[in-house]
């Protein structure tokens, strides 16, 4: 698939490569044309290649904006191992192997320098103070290069997100073996591999240590993230607003926890003590990582633990915290295969948000790392898939079927159930739930590639950019079209959409309103409540006049740095 994120590759040719490179050796290659890379998958749209003379030697010349340092020659990086992670930071494959490349660091400190490119999709992606931003909300360490204009990309011949190039201390790319038509296998792509990266770096380290050729001082590099510790909400993901109970959920993202206050921001209560990790218990002990949306059932609040793929159970009156979904690691099944197990064993991947529908008591999951929607039952304690083919991309009809492309919003008016699918940059409908014959269908979006900024109605006028929130009020959905800095209005019954707050050009302000990549929006008793992700707020704007104001939450401070 040309120029998009690689689903998960599980084919076993890929460890025959492995099994090549060790049984003859890791070749390494002087060729000064176009490597080329075994394709993830065969399907998929087709981008327009933008054209670059191929350099004689690996380099970074191009990008327009570096994170976490400055401009990096890589010849300045010889006696290295460099590994290039190129990829986007709206691609959910890319944030899998995040983990992945960590732990290559840390254990190959002192021999491995890892820098990302980031090769935009979207028009926002491209913008360096977006992936400055970025780089501070997902906790990367590494140095960071703008390539915006996809020229390194194009130098190394990526052609999917994500994909990992090799560098050895002498400054050569490394070929992992050949693929079936004779060529230089020099690039990986899609998620896992960290067991044969793993393998890879420690042979080569050990064969440049014995020739005397391996740089072993280790290089630090300041952080983009540093600068935001003393935020108290720090790039609060999603929100959920209850005019019942005069509660207000905030899911401080970047704090690794929950933040509970009423529908003015008082009394606030902190559910998480700011670590990342796995744990349950009491709230004082409790840790999420980089969660995201909630649901709300009479005082149990669930959560999607999005980086501990997990679904979490918060009782508001005990005061603790279960894990009733996921196991500990992302799932690594074949997605396409319909699942059921028991929540407390099952491994899930990714999933961003939660709701409920009326009269029942199932849990939808927007599953965004396999492309999916699955349901989970409390009273069995079951999770299922429910719709999803796993294949990503726009498809309408029955469950098995139907494509989507990383859903993560969540709403619903009773009885259908809404899905901000945000790759595909749409808004898509499940109908039929009651009567247990549900139907995928669509509001608006049209395909990967197909986005903009552009109100009317129907898929082939309206053009949203990645839109990652949704909610439901008095018959009309709003939609955090997050990438153009926007909550739109739309009408589900004509599929009319126009801007309802909001500029392209993003900013921090009020009057007129400007937002920063809003992430989630809840609606309640005439008010919308948004997460104003980039900027570290919560906005609340009054439906009827859109006047906007900043929630106040004057009690809350920054977690304590957590014990480790």
């Amino acid at each position: 698939m040309q120029r998009r994120r690689s689903m998960r590759i599980r084919d076993l040719g890929w460890l025959a490569l492995a099994a090549g490179a060790l049984a003859v050796s890791l070749w390494y290659s002087n060729h000064t044309g176009a490597s080329r890379r075994r394709e993830a998958d065969a399907a998929g749209p087709r981008i327009r290649r933008i054209s670059y003379p191929q350099a004689a030697a690996p380099s970074l010349d191009g990008a327009v904006g570096w994170i976490n340092s400055g401009p990096i020659d890589l010849a300045s990086l010889k006696g290295k191992i460099v590994l290039l992670d190129f990829w986007t930071y709206c691609c959910i494959n890319c944030h899998h192997i995040l983990p992945d490349l960590e732990k290559l660091e840390k254990k190959y400190k002192n021999e491995l320098v890892v820098i990302g490119v980031h090769s935009g999709k979207f028009d926002a992606e491209r913008n360096t103070e977006n992936i400055r931003r970025k780089v501070a909300e997902y906790r990367i360490k590494h140095p960071v290069a703008n390539d915006a204009e996809m020229v390194i990309w194009e130098r190394f011949d990526v052609h999917s997100w994500p994909t990992r190039v090799l560098i050895d201390p002498d400054g050569k790319v490394i070929a992992f073996g050949r693929d079936n038509q004779g060529n230089f296998v020099t690039s990986i792509g899609g998620e896992g591999r960290y067991e044969f990266f793993d393998m890879v770096i420690g042979k080569v380290a050990e064969q440049f240590r014995k020739a005397g050729k391996l740089n072993e001082k280790p290089l630090t590099f300041p952080t983009e993230e540093s600068q935001y510790a003393n935020k108290p909400l720090l790039f609060p993901g999603k929100v959920l607003a209850d005019a019942k109970s005069n509660r207000l959920f905030i899911s401080d993202t970047g704090h690794n926890r929950i933040v509970q206050t009423d529908l003015d921001g008082k009394n606030p209560v902190v559910i998480g003590d700011g670590g990342q990790g796995c744990v349950d218990g009491g709230f004082a002990k409790a840790r999420f990582n980089r969660q995201q949306g909630m649901c709300l059932e009479g005082d149990v609040l669930y959560v999607a633990d999005t980086e501990n793929h997990a679904i979490r159970a918060i009782d508001l009156k005990a005061k603790t915290v279960a894990t009733v979904v996921g196991d500990g690691r992302q799932a690594d099944r074949d997605p396409t295969e319909p699942f059921e197990g028991p929540g407390k064993t099952s491994s899930i991947s990714s999933p961003w948000d939660v709701i409920q529908l009326a009269g029942s008591r199932t849990i939808y999951i927007a599953m965004a790392g396999t492309h999916q929607i699955f349901a989970y039952d409390p009273e069995s304690g079951v999770v299922r898939w429910f719709a999803g083919s796993a294949f990503e991309n726009i498809l309408d009809g029955a469950p098995a079927e139907a494509r989507f492309a990383q859903p993560s919003g969540l709403a619903t008016d009773g009885e259908n159930l809404y899905i901000a699918d945000s790759e595909v940059s749409g808004v898509r409908v499940i109908t039929g739930i009651p009567a247990g014959q549900p139907e995928v269908g669509r509001v608006v979006g049209k395909g990967l590639f197909d986005f903009g900024d552009r109100d009317g109605a129907g898929p082939e006028q309206v053009r949203l950019q990645h839109c990652l929130g949704l909610t439901y009020g008095d018959g009309k959905l709003y939609i955090a079209d997050t990438y153009n800095n926007k909550i739109k209005l739309c009408d589900p019954k004509t599929a009319a959409v126009s801007t309802f707050i909001g500029t392209t050009e993003s900013g921090d302000a009020d009057a007129p309103p400007k937002l920063h990549e809003p992430g989630g929006v809840s609606y309640a008793a005439g008010k919308l409540y948004v997460a104003d992700t980039d900027n570290h707020k919560i906005r609340v704007v009054d439906v009827a006049t859109r006047a906007v104001r900043t929630l106040e939450i004057p009690d809350l401070t920054p977690p304590a740095a957590p014990a480790p």
